[in-house]
């Protein structure tokens, strides 16, 4: 019989707290992502990146890291069957969400490590469901927020991120 590690506990409760985050009311109202499957998509990957982020500062952070991605994507993979995609059409969607998922993680690891693109741009790329705004001050918004939120993340304990 199979036996359930403590850090997929932890990775699985950790995936529906950041998923709660990303699906926060502040994100599409003040921050203007649009609620959409697309937008809803986009926080997630969002929040996501700046949590595998944190995990990677752990001991065993790589380990934790791809449990918490192996988490994400079941329950995305749920979700999509859950919406009426057919079997044969789900593999697929999921390789493109994990591509597009790699892509921004990696974008938004380069911002916030000063690199040659600023987070607002990042951002306005990546967080608008296709759909960026032409108001630069919701863009800002949106960079404060997940400014704030990366500080969070830093300051809080291990044992804390599931809280």
């Amino acid at each position: 019989m199979f036996r359930r590690q403590p850090a997929d506990d932890f990775t699985n409760l950790l995936y529906n707290r950041t998923a709660e985050r990303a699906r926060a009311a502040e994100l599409f109202e003040a921050c203007g992502i649009p609620d959409t499957l697309d937008g809803r998509f986009d926080a997630l990957a969002l929040y996501a990146a700046l949590v595998i982020d944190r995990l990677q500062r752990e001991p065993d952070g790589e380990t934790l890291a791809q449990a918490f991605f192996d988490a994400m994507f079941r329950h995305l993979d749920l979700t999509l069957r859950e919406i009426g995609v057919q079997d044969l059409g789900v593999g697929r969607r999921i390789k493109i969400m994990a591509e597009g998922f790699h892509g921004r993680a990696l974008a938004y690891r380069e911002a916030l490590g000063n690199g040659p693109t600023s987070l607002a741009e990042v951002l306005r790329r990546n967080a608008y469901g296709g759909r960026p705004p032409a108001d630069a001050d919701i863009v800002a918004r949106l960079e404060a927020h997940v400014r704030t939120e990366v500080d969070r993340l830093g300051r809080t304990a291990r044992s804390d991120l599931i809280k």
